[in-house]
């Protein structure tokens, strides 16, 4: 859900560590996989849904058991990555003292500002938009609220400032965020807007109906989220608020890119099979974050994972880790691990985090209508004069008719009755 959901710390504390501390780096085959293994193979019996098989089959195929002859060339590879993941917390730190330099970055973009002329292509043959939009999505209780108000802080010099976005304290009073917000980061620019939507629901095809619909219309501030599974109550209380009704009146913004977001606690719950309940919510994100919708061309979303606070720099790394392998993803690259708090290597992976994306989505911006172009760049006097014409062969046309009508013709056709007297 957009609103964010405070879950006791019932793990460890943050620790420090090391990259060359050794630590016992457990394979994704290893991690007590056997409830998640159970659970999939039941329902991929029954045969009523695909996604269930395939899912079981990914998982399956996701590392080799200790008595493969790959074992230990997949075993190295995993301690490389484990390696690299730990390494980006040390770089964090280091690259901290240089914060401002890197704010400074993402605060001077502007649309188009990171596109690659290749292929003979110019910044004048993209279409552009006035503001870039991400579109932050994720389960309900991620933290996207909460993200947002970071994001927020960030690029602003006031301490005392209100948080921007509505959060939810307590998952039992509602759902969260019921319509999409946007917030233009910094407060008052028109570089970039971000998009806060309500959590996905558990059944996967109606998330991507819902997200299908933004990607393809576009997104509009305040457009209440309203799912088939809804209650009717709720459904009327969303539809018909008449202060809710201005989003109607909003130009429709298309998404440039997509920000994944996914609560850590979760993921490390599912690694350890704690519960059916978070094995789920893992495969309503792996089915989700693979849909064609959200990549634009080949690159997907970024993935945020949130609520690492609460975790051990060690059970951290696990997650990522574990998610690069299950979506396919870098997960020292395109993975930012954001917790709540305030510090500046929390505030230089938010920087990091929006440069990615903004950069994406300069990217994969699509080529202008060579048509439309062609029609617009006609001078406007040209425009009147072929409007000017038009108008006078349509009020020609127009009296012609009328005198027609007034005036009509005399028939052709004439009766001679001299020649008929003469006949009889």
């Amino acid at each position: 859900m957009g609103g964010e959901t405070i879950i006791p710390p019932t793990f460890t504390s943050e620790e420090e560590y090391s990259v060359d501390q050794d630590f016992s780096l457990p394979s994704l085959s290893s991690l007590n996989p056997t409830l998640l293994r159970d659970y999939l193979r039941m329902k991929a019996e029954d045969g009523k849904n695909e996604s269930d098989r395939l899912f079981l089959e990914e998982f399956d195929k996701m590392g080799p058991q200790s008595s493969s002859p790959d074992f230990e060339a997949y075993h190295k590879r995993r301690q490389k990555v484990y390696k690299e993941v730990l390494q980006s917390y040390d770089q964090l730190r280091v690259r901290s003292m240089s914060l401002n330099e890197a704010k400074y970055k993402v605060l001077s973009y502007f649309p188009g500002i990171w596109i690659e002329n290749v292929g003979g292509k110019k910044f004048s043959d993209y279409d552009v938009p006035k503001t870039t939009s991400l579109l932050l999505i994720g389960p309900k209780g991620c933290g996207k609220s909460s993200l947002v108000n970071k994001i927020s802080r960030v690029f602003e010099d006031d301490n005392f400032a209100p948080e921007r976005a509505q959060i939810s304290y307590n998952p039992s009073v509602g759902d969260g965020t019921y319509y999409l917000q946007g917030y233009m980061i910094p407060r008052g620019s028109a570089s970039f807007c971000l998009y806060d939507s309500r959590g996905l629901a558990d059944g996967t095809s109606e998330n991507i109906n819902v997200i299908q619909n933004w990607m393809n219309n576009g997104v509009r501030h305040g457009e209440p989220v309203i799912r088939k599974s809804d209650d009717s109550s709720l459904r009327r209380r969303m539809k018909f608020k008449p202060r809710e009704l201005g989003w109607k009146f909003c130009r429709p913004r298309m998404v440039n890119f997509v920000i994944f977001v996914v609560d850590a606690v979760s993921v490390l719950k599912s690694i350890e099979g704690h519960g059916v309940e978070d094995l789920l919510c893992l495969q309503m994100i792996n089915e989700v974050f693979k849909h064609p919708c959200l990549s634009f061309k080949d690159d997907k979303p970024v993935v945020v994972i949130t609520h690492g606070d609460l975790l051990s720099i060690a059970d951290r790394v696990r997650a990522r880790v574990y998610l690069g392998e299950l979506l396919g993803i870098p997960p020292a690259k395109q993975i930012f691990d954001i917790p709540e708090n305030h510090d500046p290597v929390t505030e230089l992976t938010i920087v990091d985090m929006l440069r990615y994306s903004l950069e994406h989505a300069d990217r994969n911006l699509p080529y202008k209508n060579w048509v439309m172009e062609n029609v617009r760049k006609v001078p406007l006097f040209s425009w009147l004069c072929v409007l000017a014409m038009l108008l006078g062969f349509a009020s020609g046309m127009a009296c012609m008719r009328y005198l027609h009508m007034r005036h009509p013709r005399k028939s052709e056709f004439k009766i001679v009755w001299h020649t008929i007297r003469h006949i009889w």
